[in-house]
This record gives structure tokens, C-alpha cells and sequence, in this order.
């Protein structure tokens, strides 16, 4: 198993530079190919909204100044994708097969984001997108929910601060459920060369399923040893302990599972994933 292509989509430079640069680390380290993505407004949708009472001179101008703001983003991710892949001796253009160098391009897109990124994702070995709280931009949470959901592949968080280092030392966040094992099989191709391995587990966080023992037994049939370390709640928050176990691990990649519960009752209630995605500052590997 390796890792061939990456699929990173961006939205802007402010929240995208780290992102980048993260998936340009991977890109160099398996020499892969990196696809960026940059979707642009259609403004055919922009159209519709005549029928709401806007006048055409009103719609005209929307289209217009949609189009202006696309121009300059795509110059903006066009400069700084350029600038990231000459740091990282990253050759830019099309992948050349057989070939065991690095590449990466990029592309602008007219289209709806969600639809265009699962589209393109479903093909891609992982797809790395930006915290969501980087540069709050909520297309950040958009593109990852739209990997996570509808492209039936793994998506890589991107962390606040550009990483030194990716897949030296991997926590696995366990708890018995599929998403934790469909997480765990994505980072297997990562797992396989780091330095150390550790899963997380907790009686908090824990389902009906495989245990942590378990998990020890399976990737050791991949030629992998790791350790276990059970971990507790901090403030009542599963989340802030798995995050501090694997901080304590000094982990530059944790794998979990994402939304064992729903989206919703953890936008409403609160959740595991919801605070990993809201505090994580290291790479997580995320399966749905």
C-alpha cells in the first residue's frame, strides 16, 4: 500500500498557507502527485435571484464584482501555491507516471464547492483541507464535511502551525466503532514507517467493539509495534483528554474516527469530533 495522489482543495490564502504547506510536506516525503483546487463562484447561480425582487442592474452587479473577487483569489492561490512548491522542491505540472519525483498542480474550478470536492476526492488517496478555524473561513468546514460525508474517503485536518514533521509519531484514537477502523486502514500506508505508535483509548470514549489489545494484534500483522495509553476526560471534555494523551505522546498525526453520533446532535450538544475539529493542532486523519 502507498500513498500516490493528494487533493487539496483552498478557498483563500490567509486560511490555505499551512494547508499547503502540510500537504506539500506528504506530497514530497510518499512522491506523490498534490491536485489544489481553487472553486470558483458560478455566477449562474447568482441569476436566480431575480425571482427574490432584485432588479437586473442589482444581479449584474453582483456578477460582476463575484467575478472581480474570483480573478484576484485565483492570481492570490495561483502566487503563493507557486512560491510553496519551489520551497519544497516540488516539481509543478502534471504527474509523471512511473516516475518516482514529486508533483503538483493547480486549478481553478466554476462550480458548486461541495459537489466539486466530493467529485475529486472520491479519487484521491487523501484529501487535505484547512483547520476550520484557520482564517474563519467556513468553506474550510464546508470542504471537510464534504469529504467526510460524501465522497466515502479520508480527509487529512491540516493544524493551525506549519508541521516540521507528518507520520513519525502517529496516536490512533480508538474506540471499537467502523469509523475508528476505516481511520485506522487510511493511516496503515503512514503507520507502516513511523518511528512510534500509540493507541489512545478511553472507558469514556469507548464502544461496543474491538478493544485496544485488539488493535495492537492487527497492525502488528503489518510489521508495526505500538504501545497503549488509556486516557481520562479533562473538564468533562472526551475531546480535551484524547487531544492532551496525544500531546503527552508528542503524536505529529493522530488518526479517529469522525461523528460517531450526528453532525448535528454534535453541533447542538457537543462531541468528540466537534472539539478535535475545533482545537486539534496536529494532522488528524479522519474517516466517517
Amino acid at each position: 500500500m502507498s500513498v500516490r495522489k493528494f487533493l487539496l482543495p483552498l478557498s483563500s490564502p490567509v486560511s490555505g498557507e499551512v494547508a499547503l504547506h502540510t500537504a506539500l510536506l506528504l506530497t514530497k516525503t510518499w512522491n506523490a502527485h498534490l491536485q489544489v483546487l481553487y472553486i470558483r463562484t458560478d455566477t449562474r447561480d447568482i441569476a436566480p435571484l431575480a425571482s427574490e425582487g432584485m432588479s437586473g442592474a442589482m444581479i449584474q452587479d453582483m456578477i460582476t464584482a463575484a467575478e472581480k473577487d474570483s480573478t484576484s483569489r485565483t492570481r492570490s492561490l495561483q502566487t503563493l501555491f507557486t512560491t510553496a512548491a519551489e520551497e519544497h522542491e516540488v516539481r509543478i505540472g502534471t504527474p509523471e507516471f512511473g516516475s518516482p519525483s514529486s508533483s503538483a498542480s493547480f486549478e481553478a474550478i466554476s462550480g458548486r464547492d461541495d459537489e466539486i470536492i466530493a467529485h475529486h476526492a472520491r479519487l484521491a488517496d487523501l484529501t487535505i483541507v484547512p483547520h476550520p478555524g484557520a482564517g474563519e473561513d467556513v468553506a474550510n468546514a464546508d470542504a471537510l464535511h464534504a469529504v467526510l460525508f460524501d465522497s466515502g474517503r479520508p480527509v487529512l485536518l491540516a493544524p493551525f502551525t506549519r508541521p516540521v514533521s507528518i507520520g513519525k509519531r502517529i496516536a490512533v484514537a480508538w474506540n471499537g466503532l467502523s469509523n475508528s477502523a476505516a481511520a485506522l486502514g487510511s493511516a496503515i500506508p503512514l503507520i507502516r514507517g513511523a518511528e512510534a505508535v500509540r493507541v489512545l483509548t478511553s472507558p469514556e470514549y469507548s464502544r461496543r467493539g474491538p478493544g485496544a489489545e485488539e488493535v495492537i494484534e492487527y497492525i502488528a500483522h503489518q510489521g508495526i509495534t505500538a504501545d497503549i495509553a488509556i486516557f481520562n476526560s479533562i473538564d468533562r471534555e472526551v475531546g480535551a483528554g484524547l487531544l492532551r494523551a496525544a500531546e503527552d505522546f508528542r503524536a505529529d498525526l493522530m488518526s479517529m474516527g469522525a461523528y460517531s453520533t450526528s453532525r448535528l446532535r454534535q453541533l447542538i450538544l457537543g462531541g468528540v469530533t466537534r472539539y478535535v475539529l475545533e482545537n486539534a493542532d496536529l494532522p488528524v486523519i479522519m474517516n466517517r
